[in-house]
């Protein structure tokens, strides 16, 4: 095997965000973009003589071509083994546990989550370590350092390679008598027997065969080989109980994004009156979120994860009781009325799973949940979709109630977190910086003053102390709290690939029973002109409505 030395200029926009590098495809496909941005990692890597390193992506445009960029220079850059998904696929969740179960010095995830695909569409990849979750930003910030003063990348001279075939493929090494190896992977089996050996699949494959009625819309990504397998193969579902689950490049044209807006179609099945089914469930992109639905009743991500907790010892993983639970600052306060229930701690981090990490390995949480429709455990080091869609099935079996009716008594027991997030998608960053300035200049004379049924308690901008690294992350999202424990949240968002995207988190506590029916913007009415009085984004961007609403 050849080294190949490439000389080579830098660019300024590498910098990895919450979920790692995230551009259009056009963007990766310049001259050496790839390359630049693996090398700087690689170069922040300490790789030892025996690494291996997972690759593999959620199947969109630009995907097989960046894995084999990426296996030429793994094998210039010292590792030793390269695991790939058959096909280049691995879902998010999936890759972090074949890192984990195989113990490999880390991986690469090609994906943009939940943004379109496509020629014209987005692309992403993002570096997660040796305990699957994804690199901390000490990393991060390290390889956006050498990006911007890179003068050469080393890729080998491998010829392309089969990565649709399983089995090894072998290759003359950088010395005499070494060798490097790709592997291709079976991408479904591994993950599908780690969920059948944390959940009681015979009951759910006994629920499945009563007649409940079931939809999995995959949205034609990553997931929907593994909902074959998992779903029809060993629970004994019908094919018709999935929906669009033959990945594709530009996921059939549409946002795999799994809420109310990209879900449509899915959404029209649940919300059909009698003639809806009784569980609905989707995934994004690269399967690492989640949306449930049930027979004409949506469940916010907030009060999935409380619910999830409230009822984990129902689950044979968790039967022993959980030790903590962890949420993004976002999210509403559910969970944290059921951990104080249940006696276990419960921390509040910034947006990123990276953060939950650090809880997990040191056996601090359990269960985490982000609002953006992301939920998982210790199981892996990421969101995980599909094992959310299953959680909430084995807790159906064995309950025998409705969605609705879980909910339901769950509010009754703990009151209700009323909760809601507006999206105002690609505004021009100058706007977008405008609205955060105008609030951020309030700080000082918003508290205490009166907005209708609220005051404010206080604003600040929030900062995590990592109680594991002892690492700090400042200006982490703008909170409004008021006096009765509501509040607003205001975030930029760095997943984005265009323009910037303004969230708006509105959070209202509802203890009385008979108020739990109405619907979130009902009942948040009031609070969400609150936060466009304080804010002023309609003045300031022109926008008059949200782009989303979950």
């Amino acid at each position: 095997m050849k080294i190949i030395v490439t000389p080579t200029q830098p660019y300024s926009d590498q910098k990895p965000g919450t979920s790692g590098l995230r551009k259009k495809v056009k963007i990766f496909q310049l001259a050496h973009y790839l390359e630049n941005f693996v090398q700087s990692l690689f170069d922040t890597l300490i790789v030892p003589s025996d690494a291996v390193l997972v690759v593999g992506g959620d199947g969109r445009y630009h995907n097989r071509q960046a894995i084999q960029t990426i296996i030429s220079m793994a094998a210039a850059n010292g590792f030793a083994r390269v695991l790939i998904g058959q096909g280049g696929i691995l879902s998010t969740p999936a890759a972090s546990h074949v890192i984990r179960k195989y113990k490999t010095f880390g991986g690469m995830v090609l994906s943009a989550s939940h943004n379109q695909g496509g020629i014209h569409g987005d692309f992403g990849i993002k570096y997660n370590i040796g305990n699957g979750g994804p690199a901390p930003e000490k990393i991060t910030d390290e390889v956006f350092a050498k990006s911007k003063v890179i003068a050469e990348y080393k890729i080998s001279d491998l010829p392309q390679v089969d990565i649709d075939t399983i089995g090894e493929t072998q290759f003359a090494g950088l010395a005499a008598g070494q060798t490097f190896t790709v592997q291709v992977i079976d991408a479904v089996q591994d993950y599908a027997d780690l969920m059948q050996s944390l959940f009681d699949f015979k009951a759910i494959k006994q629920l499945l065969a009563t007649g409940f009625e079931m939809k999995f819309d995959a949205m034609h990504a990553v997931t929907g080989p593994y909902a074959k397998e998992i779903f029809v193969n060993r629970l004994g579902a019908a094919s018709e109980s999935l929906m669009n689950c033959e990945p594709s490049e530009d996921f059939g044209g549409g946002h795999p994004d799994p809420n109310l807006t990209y879900a449509e179609d899915l959404v029209k099945i649940m919300f059909a009156g009698e003639n809806a089914l009784d569980f609905g469930a989707a995934s994004d992109g690269d399967g690492d979120r989640n949306m449930i639905l049930g027979q004409n009743f949506f469940v916010t991500p907030s009060d999935s994860l409380a619910v999830l907790a409230a009822n984990a010892t129902l689950v044979p993983a968790y039967a022993g009781g959980i030790a903590g639970v962890a949420r993004s600052m976002p999210t509403s306060g559910a969970v944290d009325r059921v951990a104080a229930k249940l006696n276990v701690p419960s921390f509040e981090t910034p947006t990123g799973w990276k953060f939950f990490g650090n809880l997990m390995d040191a056996g601090k949480v359990t269960l985490c949940g982000e609002e953006s429709f992301g939920t998982s455990s210790s199981h892996v080091r990421e969101k995980d979709g599909l094992w959310a869609v299953l959680f909430w099935l084995n807790v159906i079996a064995v309950k025998q109630m409705s969605v609705e009716a879980i909910l339901k008594a769950h509010w009754l027991e703990y009151g209700r977190n009323v909760y809601s997030r507006h999206d105002y998608e690609s505004i021009p960053t100058e706007a977008a910086n405008s609205v955060i300035a105008h609030i951020k200049a309030q700080f000082a004379s918003l508290p205490d003053q009166v907005f209708g049924n609220y005051t404010v308690k206080l604003c600040d901008d929030f900062s995590y102390h990592d109680p594991i690294d002892g690492s700090v992350s400042n200006n982490q999202g703008i909170r409004v709290l008021f006096t009765d424990g509501s509040r607003i949240v205001f975030r930029l968002s760095g997943t984005g690939t265009e323009g910037a995207t303004l969230r708006i988190y509105l959070e209202a506590y509802e203890p009385d029973s008979s108020k739990h029916h109405l619907d979130a913007q009902v009942a948040l009415a009031e609070m969400i002109q609150i936060a466009l009085q304080i804010s002023q984004l309609v003045e300031k961007t022109g926008r008059v409505a949200p782009t989303v609403i979950t």
